[in-house]
């Protein structure tokens, strides 16, 4: 199997005697993991400090490429190192063995953080394995899943929300949908990025974007990073200055970026 990735970054010990680049490399190489971490291993024999900066920008560059087996590679043996425990770093790897339908170790590494962290486990991460689940139609863990959401007083998005109430409406639950949506109901107002500006449409447009721009995209924790929900009041707040303007246009918004 040839894998090849190619990083160019400055050295930042050099930038007064003059700048110079860094490659990372790995050549036709096997799954192998003797192999993977012998050749990251020969990278930084040298280094007197982990490069952390160029590893994670190896691993930017494989999350572009949807490189999954190598991303869990490196990102296994940057832990291994004691290196990169953020996070980010696990959300990453948790996606990729999702991507890469290696389901029981995604879970083994959710069950981890979540019982390590528990209050502090991040929103995306119970995103992330609702979406796993409902993808597979596991719908027991979905609602386990749910449930600690819930438990733990972690709001839903809106995608989290649909996807939830698709599965009661399919198992017949409609007395549960209909709690569910009186609990969560649809916000009027949502904050987007579209072409690097941030604007505000109709709640009403998620169903009218195409697969991946909103609603149930086939990446939901992406929605969560790139729109913020109105509620009811500051939607109000803001109608007079909406006034006429129909379902398809957007305006340019000023207003602060809202925290769930």
């Amino acid at each position: 199997m040839l894998w090849f990735v190619r990083l160019e970054v400055q050295d930042l010990d050099l930038l007064e005697s003059g700048k110079r680049g860094r490659e990372l490399e790995i050549k036709e190489l096997s799954n192998v993991k003797e192999e993977v971490y012998g050749a990251l291993d020969s990278f930084i024999a040298w280094e007197l400090e982990f490069p952390l900066v160029i590893v994670k920008k190896a691993l930017a560059v494989l999350e572009d490429e949807r490189e999954w087996k190598k991303i869990i590679q490196v990102t296994k043996w940057m832990l291994s190192k004691g290196q990169g425990r953020t996070m980010g770093t696990y959300f990453s790897l948790l996606n990729a063995l999702a991507e890469d339908n290696r389901l029981d170790e995604a879970e083994e590494l959710w069950n981890k953080l979540f019982m390590e962290h528990l209050e502090g486990t991040p929103r995306k991460f119970f995103n992330k394995m609702i979406s796993i689940y409902y993808k597979r139609d596991m719908h027991h863990k979905l609602f386990e899943v749910f449930a600690d959401m819930e438990e733990l007083g972690v709001k839903p998005n809106i995608a989290i929300v649909n996807m939830v109430g698709k599965v009661f409406l399919k198992l017949g639950m409609d007395d549960k949908y209909e709690k569910l949506m009186k609990k969560y109901p649809p916000p009027q107002w949502e904050f987007r990025y579209i072409k690097g500006r941030r604007v505000k449409v109709k709640a009403k447009q998620l169903n009218e974007l195409s697969e991946g721009e909103g609603g149930l995209s086939s990446d939901e924790d992406k929605i969560e990073s790139k729109s913020e929900l109105l509620s009811g009041e500051e939607a109000n707040q803001d109608e007079e200055e909406l006034v006429g303007m129909n379902q398809r246009q957007i305006e340019t918004s000023r207003e602060p970026c809202l925290d769930h």
